[in-house]
């Protein structure tokens, strides 16, 4: 079979080569009834658009990988498990001789052109929402793709932790040291700004869905043990940022009756609880018990914590798109480990 190509679509439409052009690259040059029925005719016959890597090298390698995460920048340089990340993935792209193209979408940033440009060998997606269109784009690039954290996609490689054991590890621990009055400070659940309470329904119509799992695991455990999930206060927050840890904390520790002990989905959100505990003279862990998750920034302040190997993740992920491997199987989920420091304790008595 012929290989497709513009000129090939351009052909069977009676427009210019520039015109079919762009359809993929400058869609705002052309009405919207043409672009749809380029796109239309190029769907069939199979084109999925043009290779920029063909474009620039005459071996078809662009010898980078493209990195695709939900953050912007600035964050993904000093939250520490994007760090860790980063530098297991960073570290399997230098044995190899390959470099890094990094494509940030902030929370809310739907598009997609970025990674349509991107001249790259394979691309690693790290924690996008459900329906983000640059996931669609970059699967229709048909290069190597490997999916950390969410979302799944069935046929792609997937690396990352059991999200629903390890959120109801953390849980159980706190019941099982008998505490019943427990909050909960997540972030990371939707993309849409909004900081306070959230009732069930919107947490279980998250948008992320390793955090949709991490919760799920935090309720279970708490239902197992015959507490009702519809009376735990839920406080959700729009950034992974100490900060606004502290405003869930204050927020938590504000509810009567007060919180014996409260659940964090980030370290960085639980050392924020406990700049709020301390605002509020609470003792810690005598009043009030924290967990946290990653292991990433928890030693130093003796927060109890899942650990998670977020230095290995970044590695195996970028290990994978350089491999090529096809028996490789499809989903890897690496262990998680609840460390327990001196931020927990049973409940105080009443």
């Amino acid at each position: 079979m012929a290989r497709v190509t513009l000129q090939t679509i351009a052909d069977r439409l009676g427009v210019s080569r520039a015109t079919v052009s762009y359809a993929f690259s400058r869609p705002d040059q052309l009405s919207e009834g043409l672009r749809q029925r380029i796109m239309e005719v190029a769907d069939e016959l199979g084109y999925a658009g043009p290779n920029p890597t063909a474009r620039s090298l005459r071996l078809g390698r662009a010898g980078a990988l493209g990195l695709i995460f939900s953050e912007t920048l600035a964050y993904a340089f000093a939250d520490p498990y994007a760090i860790g990340f980063f530098q297991g993935l960073a570290t399997a792209a230098e044995d190899a001789g390959v470099g890094l193209l990094i494509l940030p979408l902030p929370h809310g940033d739907r598009r997609s052109e970025t990674v349509r440009d991107a001249v790259v060998d394979a691309f690693c997606v790290v924690s996008l929402p459900d329906g983000h269109p640059a996931l669609a784009e970059v699967l229709a690039r048909k290069l190597p793709v490997v999916i950390v954290d969410e979302p799944y996609v069935p046929g792609h490689p997937f690396v990352g932790i059991d999200e629903p054991a390890a959120g109801a590890a953390a849980a159980r621990h706190l019941l099982e040291l008998g505490h019943r009055r427990i909050g909960v400070a997540m972030v990371g659940l939707n993309d849409d700004g909004y900081t306070g309470w959230a009732d069930p329904a919107r947490q279980e119509g998250a948008v992320f869905e390793a955090m949709r799992g991490r919760r799920g695991g935090y309720q279970s455990a708490c239902e197992e043990t015959g507490l009702a999930w519809a009376g735990v206060p839920f406080y959700e927050v729009a950034r992974n940022s100490r900060e606004a840890g502290r405003k869930a904390g204050h927020a938590l520790l504000g509810r009567s009756p007060r919180p014996t002990a409260i659940l964090t989905n980030t370290d960085v959100l639980a050392l924020g609880v406990l700049d709020a505990a301390a605002d509020l003279g609470i003792g810690v862990p005598g009043e009030l018990s924290v967990v946290g998750f990653s292991d990433s920034a928890a030693e130093e302040a003796g927060l109890t914590t899942i650990r998670q190997a977020k230095q290995e993740i970044g590695e195996t992920a970028g290990r994978l798109l350089l491999s090529g491997d096809a028996a490789e199987p499809e989903r890897l989920i690496f262990p998680h480990e609840l460390v327990v420091r001196s931020s927990t304790a049973p409940p105080p008595e009443r």
